[in-house]
């Protein structure tokens, strides 16, 4: 009866402690590398290496992000012809209602729709678009990213950018 009580009274000063433990990390701490965590647990399971975070690409989707703050628009960037081929995956939601592992599992819950294969023969439907950002973040070749969120008007709007480019036609993807 000792250990039992013993055990239950450090149950309750871990429930007692937690609260503040969670609310001392913060819905948007480590905003960055829990972004890279995101997509590199799915790349796990998937079996593909892990991406690295790149500052430049980061910097990147952040002008890119500020660009659609000013615009109000919700589109991707469009390819520099002269350029090298980024990815780039963008999302859209309520302001600081999400957290950043919500916002790349929005993209990671398309591989309900996916099926292995060369792209874009990648969606059970034959929709390339249900499942296009999640085969961006499960691309085998691709081994950097780089993020950033910003405010749109009523919207928050996330790009993330990433080198080597996925979704190319023709190719597998994992």
């Amino acid at each position: 009866m000792h250990v039992r009580r013993q055990g239950l009274g450090k149950l309750l000063l871990l429930l007692t402690a937690a609260p503040a433990l969670i609310g001392s990390l913060g819905p948007r701490s480590n905003f960055d590398e829990r972004l890279l965590a995101a997509h590199n647990r799915e790349r796990t399971v998937m079996s593909v290496p892990p991406l690295q975070w790149d500052p430049e690409l980061a910097a990147k989707s952040g002008e890119w992000a500020d660009h659609l703050s000013r615009t109000g628009m919700f589109e991707h960037s469009p390819d520099d012809p002269e350029g090298e081929r980024i990815g780039e995956n963008i999302w859209g939601g309520t302001p600081d209602a999400y957290q950043p592992e919500m916002m790349v599992g929005l993209w990671i819950d398309e591989k309900k729709h996916y099926k292995a294969g060369t792209f874009p023969d990648n969606s059970r439907s034959g929709r390339v678009e249900q499942v296009a950002h999640y085969t961006q973040v499960i691309w085998r070749s691709t081994t950097h990213v780089g993020c950033a969120a910003r405010r749109v008007g009523a919207e928050e709007v996330m790009v993330c950018r990433y080198r080597t480019a996925g979704n190319i036609y023709g190719q597998s993807v994992a």
